[in-house]
């Protein structure tokens, strides 16, 4: 595997760190194509699906969702507003801000969601079926604790980062 680095400065931790990086950028390309094959029959895309998915939930304004899913608020209101368009949420007065307005579930986004959900456990299924139970419990505690991590470093302040 090529390290795109100065692997003398890394740590093994860094190193390994650093691969994992490249492996989770791989994957979530692989992840962004399938999410689009498994919503194209409903009309629907990753992007389109992962709003779909926080809203479920209940109206939300589009601040919130971006940052459910850590996307800009520009990004995420361009796809609300695209779903809107095609029916498959509506916007909704918010009682708590006169220009937020909220993004709420209609019919026929929740029949899109549903075939979405079933498809995705399918394959979810099929893709996990080769990995050990323990092996996945525990790449989501140590992503999970990576992004926790990362949430509370902020990188323009590394010294290293502006050589």
């Amino acid at each position: 595997m090529v390290i795109y680095c100065h692997m003398n400065r890394l740590t093994q931790e860094g190193q390994i760190f650093t691969e994992l990086i490249i492996e989770i950028f791989r994957l979530n390309g692989l992840l962004l194509e399938a999410g689009d094959e498994l919503t194209r029959p409903v009309g629907l895309s990753s992007a389109r699906w992962q709003v779909l998915g926080i809203v479920e939930h209940g109206p939300i304004p589009v601040a919130h969702i971006a940052r459910a899913i850590g996307l800009t608020r520009q990004g995420v209101q361009q796809t609300a507003d695209a779903l809107e368009r095609e029916g498959f949420v509506e916007y909704l007065d918010n009682p708590h801000h006169r220009r937020a307005k909220l993004v709420s579930l209609t019919a026929k986004g929740r029949k899109a969601l549903d075939y979405v959900e079933k498809q995705q456990a399918e394959w979810a299924n099929a893709v996990a079926g080769g990995c050990a139970l323990a092996s996945l419990r525990n790449t989501v505690e140590v992503l999970r604790r990576l992004r926790e991590s990362l949430a509370q470093t902020d990188p323009s302040t590394q010294t290293n980062l502006r050589r």
